[in-house]
């Protein structure tokens, strides 16, 4: 089964543009390098009839909205290998250059899951 990186961020509105820029760097370098697929997911429907909505369990503050990303490996230890090649990558870094990281990395929300059903 494949392995998958996911990802919470909170982004003020204003930044989204910014982040989808370095977001675009970032899925090229990391599908180079071997991921099998890589999605950066805007929150458009955060008003749920049931659950907890993704807004309330990040405590997004007034002008921000949720992203929701992931990447899909072959398994934990292409993952790693992945993201080794990633990390050592100079476009990751060059691409946030010039301009500060257009959301709070404190509030990053970060995992990684084996996947249990793949239909």
């Amino acid at each position: 089964m494949s392995y998958v990186d996911g990802y919470l961020l909170p982004i003020p509105k204003k930044n989204i543009k910014a982040y989808a820029k370095v977001a675009k760097v970032a899925g090229k370098v990391w599908k180079e390098h071997g991921a099998l697929d890589y999605k950066e997911c805007v929150g458009d429907d955060m008003k749920t009839a049931f659950g907890i909505p993704f807004p309330k369990t990040m405590k997004l503050k007034a002008g921000e909205v949720a992203v929701f990303s992931y990447i899909v490996f072959k398994s934990r230890a292409h993952r790693n290998s992945v993201n080794k090649k990633v990390m050592k990558d100079p476009r990751i870094l060059e691409s946030m250059q010039g301009a500060p990281i257009p959301f709070d990395c404190k509030r990053m929300v970060y995992g990684g899951f084996k996947v249990l059903v793949d239909a």
